[in-house]
């Protein structure tokens, strides 16, 4: 299977395959003749059209497959594609109606999953057989939100299954001329003007089709670039907090549905400022922590307390066969709470076994969290929780009024740490050493720390006869360099016509003050008929209703979600697709059987889960022909072969590790989402000696208090490294308090010359110099004087 997203063929005629360590058989491309893309952008939303002309340009008959990259915010809403011998339709159906035998052909489908060379989700559908000079028209629609830059611009990448250049075609690799043409047309829309476009490639300029310069056009000019993916960033009027888009529903579709009526795209982006370091913080932080793998977070878990702010609350919970918190609710974060965490956890999850995230995630959802106080997880996962489907779903359901950071120690677990981070706008990483856990998720939590609007409400005011209904709900907070889209729904026909607009108002608190922004935006609908938001407003509202719907209580939930899946085009948990394959009649023939209607077949059509691996793609592939009837043979002796190999190299390792340790990965790695089908695997470089300089920096953390001072005794002396009683002989006489002096020379330890603690003791620093800042303005100059001489070291004031 390609992994970028292209046309795949197994070639018909008799081959051979390759048995080795791994196992690869690829499948080989079908090139690219053509490719028409129609995007429509309104505000943060796009709606994209293609039609896609491949050719076998190979000597023999194939069988080919399409397969699709879907990005976590993009969805399917129409599929067809058609040769001279046949038409294939991806049609949606209710699963519970589904013909199981209609998807025969999928055995190898864990072979196919595997041979991706990134993971995540792809829509796959096979489309017969293309003989040699023959061409496949593929037509694929999809919508998706689009991400919003700092500066307000909306960013919008061609996948590469629409623009794949030279990288996916060997006999280009030395030249720029691509094989294949596109045509490429943008059409932009804002009821707040569009004010620039900006492009990596090469645009024609930019058309205004309104007198406001709400809606413009611009179009690829010449040849695409052939090294890199197509990108555009269409910039509107002014940014605002809050912004609306009112788009038209379908006139075939029944008043009061969900295609029917009228759709306000709304946008919500608040002007948060930055916070200064150290300082009160408010947020709730409780950090889930998997027993497992306990004895491997403490020192973690020892910098993330002490890294935390004053006036916030926090709660560890130590989940296994039963849910422990260290408290029975989030506390705040003082010195007595923070002594008493610190002496609890290592006995907490001494008797628990098998993982139960899910039971500690219900215990967590239902303490109400305290009041002004935005409430964010840490997670940490060891291995894949067996009810990894509930757990998605009982965090899709609270997604409005929290945020998950998740670190997967195992790459079973990656794929529930990066769903549970994407649902609820946190991050996800994979860890693998404990040096390297505590500087990513320090990382991660310095990015928790930054300021939030609390509070988030939508007040509307609307002609009489009309009401509002928000699918999906209005998230609680809105973090600093974030964005919330929300879709909602007008019921209903205005009393008096002549009343066109409607007000919305935005309210929020930020650092305690209240602040309100208040919009008006036309009733009048807009939209060119394609229901982008429509379609995206389907797919929140089959989010909101999965929990409810997958727990089996009653049956209204799921037959309301199978009913907005087929109305929408737009693929659920309980709908699943099925590729129609129709027979094209010999357009010459005249005879009687031409009156018989075309024969048509089931064929396999889904949404198809990739592992992917760690092999590199390079520009000259290796192409290894399979025979259709060998590959059933052939997945299974490569599974058995895998299996045999991960059992052979696990031998070594079994006595030297408990069966609670499970030896990690080799690398570290952050998964963050790029493109379709492509995760960036982030590998931090750390110093040298960082096991060294983590000894160094946790002996000297474990003595911090919670304010960010240090008291002055004998263990402070042995991590400087120096006698107590000269650390007291040399503290300055305008120094009334020993912490003082104390807390100066941490920090002063800190930046001794050759080392560097910055990564670790960031939050650290930052705090005790908040704590001295308040205490000992006028005392500073000389204790850093004082310090540097003692300690050979040169901070600044």
């Amino acid at each position: 299977m390609c992994a970028d997203g292209q046309v795949a063929s197994l070639p018909t005629a008799t081959g051979s395959f390759l048995l080795g360590k791994w196992l690869q058989i690829p499948l080989q491309t079908v090139p690219l003749c053509s490719a028409v893309v129609d995007v429509a952008i309104q505000d943060y939303v796009a709606d994209v059209a293609s039609e896609l002309i491949y050719q076998n340009k190979s000597p023999i008959s194939t069988e080919v497959l399409f397969a699709f990259p879907l990005g976590p915010r993009m969805a399917i809403y129409s599929f067809q594609a058609h040769s001279e011998d046949a038409k294939v339709q991806a049609m949606l159906r209710d699963e519970a109606q589904q013909l199981h035998e209609a998807t025969g052909g999928w055995e190898n489908l864990e072979y196919l999953q595997d041979q991706s060379e990134y993971p995540g989700k792809v829509f796959a559908c096979f489309l017969g057989t293309l003989s040699p000079g023959r061409e496949m028209v593929v037509t694929l629609r999809y919508v998706q939100e689009l991400p919003r830059e700092p500066d307000g611009a909306a960013h919008f990448v061609l996948p590469p299954t629409l623009h794949p250049y030279t990288r996916h075609y060997a006999w280009n690799c030395l030249t720029s001329k691509l094989p294949y043409s596109l045509l490429l047309t943008a059409s932009l829309q804002s009821p707040r003007g569009v004010a620039n476009v900006q492009a990596n490639f090469a645009l024609t300029p930019l058309i205004y089709t309104a007198q406001d310069h709400s809606t413009a056009q611009v179009s690829l000019a010449g040849s695409p670039p052939s090294q890199h993916n197509l990108e555009l960033l269409v910039y509107f009027g002014d940014p605002t907090a809050v912004g609306a888009v009112v788009e038209k529903g379908d006139p075939g579709a029944p008043p009061g549905s969900l295609l029917g009526d009228p759709m306000v795209l709304v946008t919500l982006a608040p002007s948060i400022p930055e916070a200064v370091p150290g300082q009160h913080r408010s947020g709730e932080f409780i950090f889930l922590l998997d027993t497992t793998f306990l004895e491997h977070a403490q020192e973690s878990l020892l910098f993330l307390l002490k890294s935390l702010p004053l006036g916030c609350y926090f709660n560890i919970y130590c989940y296994g066969e039963a849910s422990v918190g260290i408290f029975p609710q989030s506390v705040e974060y003082t010195q007595d709470n923070l002594t008493e965490a610190m002496r609890r956890i290592p006995s907490t999850g001494s008797s628990l076994g098998d993982t139960n995230l899910l039971g500690t995630l219900c215990s967590i959802y239902n303490n109400p969290r305290p009041r002004g106080h935005t409430r964010q997880l840490f997670i940490f996962m060891a291995a894949l929780p067996p009810d990894k489907e509930a757990i998605a779903a009982e965090v899709c359901r609270h997604r409005n009024s929290h945020r998950c950071f998740s670190f997967c120690f195992s790459e079973d677990s990656a794929a529930l740490a990066m769903a549970l981070a994407r649902e609820t706008g946190g991050e996800a990483t994979y860890v693998s050493s404990d040096n390297s856990m505590t500087v990513v998720v320090l990382k991660c939590l310095k990015q928790a720390l930054k300021p939030a609007a609390e509070g988030v409400s939508l007040s509307w005011t609307l002609p009489r006869g009309l009401e509002v209904e928000v699918l999906g709900g209005t998230p609680e907070s809105i973090f600093q360099g974030q964005h919330s889209l929300l879709y909602a729904q007008i019921h209903g026909q205005a009393q008096d016509p002549t009343v066109d607009k409607g007000v919305m108002t935005l309210q929020y608190s930020l650092d305690g003050q209240d602040v309100t922004h208040t919009i008006e935006f036309p009733l009048c609908p807009q939209g060119d008929g394609r229901l982008a938001g429509h379609r995206l407003a389907a797919r929140c509202l089959l989010k909101r209703l999965l929990p409810e719907a997958a727990s089996g209580s009653a049956d209204e939930p799921r037959h309301r979600a199978v009913e907005i899946s087929l109305t929408s085009g737009i693929i659920c948990p309980f709908t699943s697709y099925v590729g129609v394959r129709t027979s094209q009649r010999v357009t010459w023939y005249r005879g009687p059987l031409a009156l018989l209607p075309p024969r048509q077949s089931l064929i396999p059509c889904q949404i198809v889960e990739l592992r992917g691996s760690s092999r590199v793609s390079s520009c000259h592939p290796v192409s290894i022909w399979v025979p259709p009837g060998w590959l059933t043979a052939v997945c299974e002796s490569w599974l058995a072969l895998r299996r045999l190999t991960h059992a052979i190299a696990a031998l070594p390792q079994r006595g030297a590790c408990s069966k609670a340790c499970k030896p990690p990965p080799s690398s570290i790695s952050s998964l963050k989402y790029v493109g379709p089908m492509e995760f960036v695997l982030r590998s931090p470089i750390f110093w040298p000696c960082s096991t060294e300089v983590f000894a160094e920096c946790q002996e000297l953390v474990a003595l911090q208090n919670a304010d960010g001072s240090w008291a002055l005794s004998s263990g402070l002396a042995s991590v400087l490294e120096t006698d107590e009683a000269e650390i007291k002989g040399k503290m300055p006489g305008e120094v009334m308090e020993p912490s003082i002096w104390a807390t100066v020379l941490a920090v002063a330890w800190l930046h001794r010359p050759d080392k560097c603690y910055q990564d670790l003791c960031e939050l650290l620093e930052a705090k005790a110099v908040t704590w001295l800042c308040s205490r000992a303005v006028s005392q500073l100059d000389k204790c850093l004087e004082a310090a540097n001489t003692l300690l050979g070291s040169s901070v600044k004031p």
